[in-house]
């Protein structure tokens, strides 16, 4: 398991393309920078088959400081962003779900064949 930085994404699309890193790099960044915007604006940025980004307001909620029984402070709303995964995004992470779960099985059961 790794993770995908957006220099990933610019040297795979620029070595499939055959399209200079430079040039990739300023297109996936002016991708990102509008998406960026109609959020800050609060659009919804819908990517079909991608998925969704939209503004949300939290509620305010108490908080505590478990360091100090007894205080509490509201914490106050704020806007944050929510990702709902299209379709196809949705379907190719769900067949992920059976080979997640048996490595995380694994381990599991050779620490009780150890324990036994």
């Amino acid at each position: 398991m790794g993770t995908l930085t957006k220099r990933d994404i610019v040297v795979r699309i620029s070595s499939e393309t055959k399209q200079v890193q430079s040039t990739v790099f300023d297109i996936v960044q002016r991708t990102l920078d509008l998406i960026t915007d109609a959020l800050a604006n609060n659009d919804n940025v819908e990517l079909r088959n991608f998925g969704v980004l939209e503004v949300r307001l939290t509620k305010p909620r108490v908080g505590r400081n478990p360091n100090k029984p007894g205080s509490s402070f509201v914490i106050p709303a704020r806007a944050t962003v929510k990702f709902k995964p299209g379709k196809v995004m949705r379907e190719k992470v769900l067949k992920l779900s059976s080979g997640l779960k048996k490595a995380a099985e694994a381990p599991a059961k050779k620490v009780a064949k150890k324990k036994g």
